[in-house]
């Protein structure tokens, strides 16, 4: 596997944890809709949280605005809306992101509700 990915995958369990640890359900991982893939599915209470990671090896690489894109909104907006059909889900829908930072053998995490807002 190229670096990359693993270090993408390795963003992805620790977003995964950081979830649980904050009382949600994970209830999907890499759930695929029209060849793109939502990050991480979640649900806590009524909400239902669609969760883009991004994992970085350094913080110079930009902020949520540089790679939640209009494009990335628009995808995530179809995909909720599929996903929210599929699993016949009355929750409220929620937007979230997960950046994670690892350096050096450590990470920092930054959990972003509420990133964008649907229309």
């Amino acid at each position: 596997m190229a670096a990359h990915n693993e270090l993408g995958k390795l963003g992805e369990d620790i977003a995964a944890k950081r979830l649980v640890s904050e009382g949600y359900e994970i209830l999907e991982r890499q759930w695929r809709y029209n060849h793109k893939e939502i990050d991480i599915i979640a649900k806590k209470g009524n909400v239902l949280a669609i969760v883009e990671v991004k994992t970085r090896s350094s913080e110079q690489f930009g902020g949520v605005s540089d790679f939640i894109t209009p494009n990335k909104t628009k995808f995530l907006i179809e995909a909720a809306d599929a996903y929210a059909r599929q699993s016949n889900t009355s929750c409220e829908i929620r937007f979230d992101a997960i950046v994670i930072y690892v350096i050096c053998d450590e990470y920092k995490v930054e959990h972003i509700e509420n990133v964008f807002i649907s229309q």
